[in-house]
């Protein structure tokens, strides 16, 4: 079902300035007047684009994972391949990058399932989430730093959301879509 756009309910931006700005992240306000008419400075957040790959075995059994630990927020978590967006690469390529570089896995395919704002009232910061059919072991991987990956039953996700062991947003949304669909494409989607 589609919507047609309201420009009643636009939020206008006037301007927006850099309070801050690094190759990882930049921080500015903006000048924004809300649908009911107050004008006001709001924070924005712009991040790097980052791809991640829901990757399956042969059979659609087990998908590929790692059990890492994430600084910022402090928590343990099974997470999805992936990484940000080099300069001038299209996100599948990133994705099927990332899979090798950090599995030494190659997938066989490479598919989009969906792009998404993980944070869309503040930040900008679009996530690709492709599908991968089977992967073939090439090498060793090469980034360290990324936890140990391992084949993990499809069977198994819904405890591992339920019970907060999955709780990135890209690996939710993929692993989200592959419990709902099987790991088809939805029809009509793009």
């Amino acid at each position: 079902m589609t919507r047609p756009q309201d420009d009643a309910g636009r939020w206008i931006v006037h301007g927006e300035r850099s309070i801050y700005e690094n190759e990882w992240v930049s921080v500015g306000l903006a000048d924004i007047t809300v649908p009911s008419g107050e004008r006001f400075e709001h924070h924005t957040v712009t991040l790097p684009a980052a791809a991640m790959t829901v990757v399956l075995d042969d059979d659609g059994e087990h998908v590929l994972l790692t059990w890492r630990h994430r600084f910022v927020p402090d928590v343990w978590n099974w997470e999805l391949p992936g990484g940000l967006l080099d300069a001038g690469e299209a996100p599948a390529e990133t994705a099927a990058r990332e899979v090798e570089e950090e599995t030494g896995y190659r997938p066989r395919s490479v598919e989009h399932l969906v792009t998404f704002e993980p944070m869309v009232g503040t930040v900008r910061s679009p996530h690709h989430v492709f599908l991968a059919r089977g992967a073939e072991r090439v090498d060793d991987p090469t980034e360290a730093n990324e936890g140990a990956f391992e084949w993990v039953p499809v069977a198994d996700l819904p405890e591992l959301i339920e019970k907060g062991r999955i709780t990135n947003s890209g690996a939710l949304v993929g692993l989200l879509h592959v419990l709902a669909f099987g790991g088809r494409r939805r029809s009509g989607a793009q």
